[in-house]
């Protein structure tokens, strides 16, 4: 079994390691090319998009426990100059991490969240997955980070990302259940689908709402919990295959199909 460090300074470096991986990858295109897993985007919107969210997330941890209110817009640069911006506010993500806690208070969009030390996570995913989008739009081999990373992806779509229901809101299941295993990692997770529902304090709105919440993750123990289909197969196949960015034929399917088409459904509309 590998397992990851979890420690903001391992997260540090990979959101070091892995944005300058994609700035590489987007460096060698020599004209915009689309971008296979993002719709109509091409490098230079995968460039300016990741340079964007680096630069929102050195502003929220600079002004913590401020929100987004309090930071402003980035302004697209010509395309030409997008790899370089993408550099600058790599550096600047990790230069506000540095100066702060991990354990100070800073908003989230996640009930899962509410510290520095999230953001550090959530940011080294979303510099590793757009990594990949970047190899794969120039058409280079798409670099495996390792058993730990990517099982500690798995979790982090899982549990972040798609699960997390905030605090006025409830979860009523409706019996269906996916389990996803990584051989290679020794992990399970089990993902239950049901409803929430609730009214936002905020806004008023109620909802009532198709979802799936994390409702086991543990060492691999085998086939005693009752689900209604497994999807199995190496940590980085799952995260690949998760993210949209791999296929589903590098995994091996059990029990219902529609439950695992399901997961995806789910999966889609929790990452838009």
């Amino acid at each position: 079994m590998d397992t990851v460090d979890r420690s903001p300074a391992f997260y540090a470096d990979v959101i070091a390691q892995e944005s300058a991986r994609a700035a590489d990858a987007l460096d060698r295109v020599t004209a915009p090319a689309p971008v296979p897993a993002c719709g109509d985007w091409d490098t230079a919107d995968l460039a300016y998009h990741l340079g964007e969210v680096q630069d929102f997330w050195s502003q929220i941890v600079g002004n913590a426990p401020a929100g987004p209110d309090a930071a402003t817009d980035t302004e697209r640069r010509p395309d030409d100059e997008l790899v370089a911006f993408l550099r600058t506010r790599t550096e600047a993500l990790l230069g506000a991490l540095a100066a702060h806690d991990p354990a100070e208070p800073c908003w989230s969009w996640s009930s899962n969240g509410g510290t520095v030390e999230w953001v550090y996570r959530r940011q080294a995913h979303e510099a590793l997955v757009h990594r990949v989008d970047a190899e794969q739009a120039a058409g280079l081999p798409v670099t495996d980070p390792g058993i730990g990373l990517a099982a500690d992806g798995v979790d982090e779509m899982l549990g972040v990302m798609v699960s997390g229901l905030p605090e006025w809101a409830t979860f009523a299941p409706d019996g269906q259940r996916v389990r996803l295993h990584a051989t290679d990692a020794g992990r399970e997770w089990v993902m239950a689908f049901g409803r929430f529902h609730g009214t936002s304090p905020t806004t008023g709105r109620t909802y009532d709402d198709e979802c799936a919440e994390l409702v086991g993750g543990a060492p691999w123990e085998g086939e005693d919990e009752d689900v209604t289909a497994t999807v199995s197969g190496a940590a980085w196949d799952l995260e690949l295959w998760l993210w949209g960015r791999g296929p589903a034929d590098a995994l091996t399917h059990e029990g219902d199909p529609a439950a695992v088409a399901r997961l995806r459904a789910v999966i889609v509309e929790s990452t838009q």
